[in-house]
């Protein structure tokens, strides 16, 4: 039995990733504006609107609209220049090397983007098919078919909002922060070979690759976030998940700074443990508490649910705490045994300078300041941008004042 159902649970797992999502979408926009190309153009195969719909149709609604004006951009500008060729020479070989050189040039000029290509490609196609304008003004007329049946397909039925997927490659992250952590707890008691001190180093560098992919999926996720009407404070959670893997980051940095203090310490002591026992045991303490606060702000940051929320800080501030404890505890311990044990004293400190910066980024209250420098800074660029929208959202204020005051 679990042979059968696993297959059909892993399918219905797997329905609501991106690249399941964007192949079903895809195939059903394009197959929609072949429909109406053909009820509307001239052309007997119109395969350029099932084309451009394929392309135009992104995971989310914001990649979608840009995408389609510039594809649209590119598309036309391409025709233009193919139409202009057709009047004045035939397609030879130095008419086709001409007419590509010119879209490429044009197509950075009018800011195609990624579609710079396209501009050449509509060019070469229109040329070589025919001189004459009706058929390269079929090309336009089925791109922009293609492109407002991808767009509006995006608008009536909306794309999932791919936050989810965004908070469990954080939480991953996160997962892999805490691992180290714990890792680095049982590393230092008792003697640490040099090679294992450097196996933990690696694993800290191999933390940078997880992050950009934790990137990648958080782009995703702002993208979808934006202009979707399933969401209505997007901008917060952009700037909630944004800040935290910020956060995040940083603390895998100095992470990997701390993982090189140790290997550092392990190359210099090769015979005998890395600190004493009393320290050792305090130093794992502190490590145990650390990685338990990692994994409860990744919780703080990605949960949608208040409740969890409030309960994941209480956990966050209290592991804090006990981590800046621990590491007073280890410092008075280090500093005691500087007489007796003098070398390589300035790695000590170094590690307790990179203990401290973790600790200091995931405080909840430098958290709650940068999320509202950050929400301040995001308003006031929106703001500068479009102004226009900025005083309609005022205008309804401005009525009801104006109307209270004709009231009195």
């Amino acid at each position: 039995m679990p042979d059968v159902t696993d297959p059909l649970l892993n399918l219905v797992r797997r329905r609501r990733e991106p690249v399941v999502t964007q192949t079903v979408r895809s195939t059903v926009a394009a197959v929609i504006s072949y429909v109406v190309a053909l009820w509307l153009s001239s052309e007997p195969a119109p395969l350029t609107a099932p084309l451009t719909a394929l392309l135009v149709v992104q995971v989310t609604l914001y990649a979608t609209l840009t995408t389609s004006m510039r594809r649209v951009n590119a598309v036309v500008v391409g025709v233009v220049i193919a139409i202009g060729f057709s009047a004045l020479v035939g397609l030879t070989w130095w008419s086709l090397g001409l007419i590509i050189l010119a879209a490429l040039v044009i197509g950075r000029f009018v800011k195609a983007g990624e579609f710079v290509q396209e501009v050449a490609i509509s060019a070469m196609l229109v040329l070589g098919v025919t001189r004459v304008g009706p058929t390269a003004w079929d090309r336009v007329l089925e791109t922009l078919i293609g492109a407002v049946v991808g767009m509006l397909f995006n608008i009536f039925f909306a794309p999932p909002v791919w936050v989810q997927p965004a908070s469990a490659a954080i939480e991953d992250l996160a997962g892999r922060m805490r691992r180290l952590l714990l890792h680095l707890g049982d590393s230092v008691t008792g003697h640490t070979p040099v090679a294992e001190a450097a196996a933990r180093l690696h694993e800290a560098r191999r933390l940078d690759h997880d992050i950009v992919q934790v990137d990648a999926s958080l782009r995703q996720a702002e993208d979808s976030l934006r202009l979707n009407p399933r969401v209505r404070e997007g901008l917060l959670y952009r700037v909630v998940l944004r800040t935290g893997l910020d956060t995040l980051e940083i603390s895998a940095v100095v992470l990997r700074t701390a993982c090189r203090t140790l290997t550092d310490l392990s190359k210099a002591r090769t015979r005998e443990p890395l600190f004493p026992d009393d320290v050792a045991k305090a130093l794992r303490e502190l490590f145990r508490h650390m990685a338990r606060a990692v994994e409860s702000f990744a919780v703080l940051i990605t949960t949608q649910v208040s409740a969890n929320a409030e309960e994941a800080e209480e956990r966050l501030v209290k592991e804090l705490a006990a981590s800046r404890q621990s590491r007073e505890i280890v410092a008075h311990m280090l500093l005691a045994g500087v007489q007796t044990h003098p070398r390589q004293w300035q790695l000590h400190g170094a590690l307790l300078a990179e203990v401290d910066r973790i600790l200091d980024e995931l405080d909840v209250e430098k958290r709650f300041q940068r999320l509202v420098e950050e929400l301040d800074r995001q308003s006031r660029e929106q703001r500068e941008k479009y102004p226009y929208l900025e005083k309609l959202r005022k205008l309804p204020r401005l009525l009801r004042s104006r109307g209270r005051g004709s009231g009195r």
